[in-house]
């Protein structure tokens, strides 16, 4: 669901930033078992530990809940996991029933906590209060740690408006 973007190809470099499931990137290069990439969304560089990533992807709807709690199918019966699809995060639906989507082999959330993702928020203040008394975390991009300028990029990403990632780069922008 989230993954961190390092400034060096260490688990212990400092995080840069974090890409929200369904958010693209580009491989520049690989070194070991990290890959050098470039987001799609705002160009911005670092390290991610390589792992299977979806390829041909086509998100048609995007989280608008502060978190959407996973579930999986156990016996029949829609089951709570400890996971969550953070606010923006993009997915692809590959199966639904009247309450639930399917996202990938059994990950499903709940059909009200998305919107399409042609959807505008105009209200910020409504987006912004969803990150009342989240921690700060340099780098962070959720209500479990964010920080001030990803807080400012979140709001114009969900509208899929172009805004950098650094605050030095949003003033000059």
């Amino acid at each position: 669901p989230l993954i961190n973007i390092y400034k060096y190809p260490k688990t212990n470099s400092e995080l840069s930033s974090q890409m929200l499931y369904g958010e693209k990137f580009e491989i520049i290069y690989k070194k070991e078992n990290w890959l050098k990439i470039k987001t799609n969304y705002d160009n911005y560089t670092g390290y991610i530990e390589n792992k299977k990533f979806l390829t041909n992807f086509n998100p048609k709807f995007k989280i608008s809940k502060i978190k959407s709690k996973i579930f999986i199918i156990k016996k029949r019966k829609f089951k709570k996991t400890n996971k969550f699809l953070y606010f923006g995060s993009k997915i692809e639906i590959k199966n639904e029933n009247k309450k639930f989507v399917e996202f990938e082999k059994n990950k499903w959330v709940k059909k009200i906590d998305l919107k399409k993702i042609n959807h505008f928020e105009k209200n910020y203040c409504k987006i912004f209060r969803l990150f009342l008394n989240s921690k700060y975390l340099w780098g962070g991009k959720t209500v479990d740690g964010i920080d001030c300028s990803s807080l400012i990029q979140i709001y114009v990403h969900y509208n899929k408006i172009f805004f950098p990632r650094d605050t030095e780069d949003q003033i000059n922008y």
